[in-house]
């Protein structure tokens, strides 16, 4: 049996990497292009999607490490390597929390330079402490100089909740990136890499002629893992994984599209999976949701909740202008291009007619992390043991209806009481509450079960019963019209033929008692 190899999961040292003996998904081709096509660009990408590593091999291609590149792609394209003058500024090494912090990481990383290539007492501020140093290094070397920046978004997304410390923040970023356009003559490469693209920030205005490639198919597949590299490079690694989980190839391939595929950078992009997942569940041979639990991101799905959006349109009914996922603009009520950037929904098609981008959750570790997050913000009780799915459902797979429905009407009675709008709870709320329940019982259990005249509030099948449910909220309904509904649309006819009995139930929330007031079951 063979030894398992190593793979690189959450290494962003190319060295490292190259001289240790770990698997490299190469993506020189891409580097190569970048170099001889143009001089100053920026990327966006969600986090841990490959983006310092990728700065890391630019890094190593600029200081001429030839012998890194062996075997590699670039090895056969470039004929004369050589050495520049890099600056690798890393702006992702802090939480900024106050100004004090923001200063203190770009004194670190230009003092870093400056021990190299020399200070001078007269330069003072970021910006012209910055200018001083590329000017210097492209005298003392006779080379040009390439700046990598690193997450050069990360202190404005850190203070995205404290606006006065975020404008504070963005305008001494702006006079320090803003350097970099008069030391235009003195840099050979500028590569701006970050998640979030703001168009505040001078840099994009001062640099006229950067090279936005975040949405350009000859670089869709610059990061991440494509489904081409997936299938070419870690054979030994998915068979062991099919192995360990009982699975045939075949069945832990579709297992590993859905659970980690469907990342889309461009209008036409090949399919992009989540690399930083992919690389931890082939190491463990276990499926998790190794990327959305590496940061919870509270403060986004509190800003869903409150600008009011539908989260059952996540998933189909978005549609954006190139514009909108672009740029994120701090305030702007459009979250749409802070959840494109962030990873949290992707491109699903393209309307040309209308030069309008379909968006919607790339994947079943997104889309099930997202809404367990959502339900959080509504219903904190859906933190407790007595929710978690397999458990809820424990009563359904025993028989206990009434269980199950006290259950349903615990979590919304749970939910702490609000004076807004006078402490009452719309139609929106409710179906908001249910849709993100029923999808996560969804991830246990087959549910939401199509028939020919429309589709039920949830089904969930067991081995020996089907349950067909329908709420009605507050005033517009009843249990008995919730019951009338499920016979007069034939939700329960696609199973009457089966061996399975056929239980459906009928209930309704009560305005008064903000929870499921009454249910009626049919057997």
């Amino acid at each position: 049996m063979e030894a398992p190899r190593n793979l690189p999961a959450g290494i962003q040292s190319f060295e490292f990497l190259r001289t240790n003996n770990y698997l490299y998904v190469d993506k020189t081709a891409y580097i190569y292009r970048l170099v001889t096509k143009g001089k100053p660009y920026f990327l966006s990408r969600p986090r841990r999607f490959g983006k310092s590593l990728l700065l890391s091999t630019i890094e190593a291609y600029f200081q001429g490490k030839k012998e890194l590149f062996d075997g590699l792609a670039i090895a056969g394209l470039e004929k004369k390597w050589m050495e520049y003058p890099v600056f690798h500024l890393d702006m992702n090494a802090d939480k900024y929390r106050s100004m004090e912090r923001l200063m203190n990481a770009i004194d670190k990383n230009l003092s870093t330079l400056e021990d190299k290539w020399g200070k001078v007492e007269t330069e003072r501020s970021p910006s012209t402490r910055l200018l001083g140093l590329i000017e210097r290094a492209h005298k003392q070397s006779g080379q040009l100089v390439v700046v990598l920046i690193d997450e050069y978004d990360k202190p404005l997304l850190d203070t995205l909740h404290d606006q006065k410390l975020n404008e504070d923040i963005r305008d001494e970023l702006q006079g320090f990136y803003g350097a970099l356009k008069t030391a235009d003559k003195h840099l050979r490469f500028i590569f701006l890499a970050g998640i979030t693209k703001f168009p505040h920030v001078s840099v994009f205005s001062t640099l006229n002629q950067l090279t936005d490639i975040s949405l350009k198919a000859p670089y869709a597949g610059i990061c991440g893992i494509t489904e081409e590299e997936l299938l070419r490079n870690f054979q030994p690694e998915l068979h062991a994984l099919a192995d360990n989980n009982g699975q045939t190839y075949e069945e832990a391939v579709t297992e590993m599209k859905k659970r980690y595929d469907g990342y889309h950078f461009a209008r036409t992009s090949p399919d992009v999976y989540n690399p930083y997942s992919v690389l931890n569940v082939l190491n463990d041979g276990e499926y998790r949701n190794y990327w959305f639990k590496t940061g919870t991101p509270t403060a986004l799905v509190k800003l869903v909740k409150q600008h009011g959006l539908p989260a059952s349109n996540m998933e189909r009914d978005v549609w954006a202008r190139e514009s909108d996922i672009e740029e994120f603009r701090v305030g702007q009520d459009n979250l749409i291009p802070f959840l494109y950037q962030s990873g949290y929904l992707t491109i699903k098609g393209y309307e040309k007619a209308f030069d309008t981008y379909q968006l919607g959750f790339p994947n079943q570790e997104v889309m099930y992390g997202f809404y367990e997050n959502l339900l959080l913000q509504y219903a904190p009780a859906s933190t407790t043991p007595e929710f978690i799915p397999q458990t809820f459902l424990k009563s359904l797979y025993a028989g206990d209806v009434d269980s199950f429905m006290n259950r349903i009407r615990s979590l919304f009675a749970s939910i702490p009481y609000s004076k807004k709008n006078g402490g009452v709870r719309n139609e929106d709320f409710y179906q908001s509450v249910c849709f993100l329940l029923f999808k996560l019982l969804g991830q246990y259990a087959q549910i939401e079960q199509a028939s020919a005249q429309g589709r039920a509030d949830l089904v969930v099948t067991t081995l020996d019963t089907v349950y067909v449910f329908e709420f009605k909220m507050m005033n517009n309904g009843t249990a008995e019209d919730a019951l009338k509904q499920i016979h007069e649309k034939g939700y329960a006819i696609p199973y009457a033929a089966g061996t399975r009995k056929v239980v459906k139930i009928g209930a309704e929330f009560s305005e008064k008692e903000r929870t499921v007031s009454r249910w009626l079951i049919e057997r």
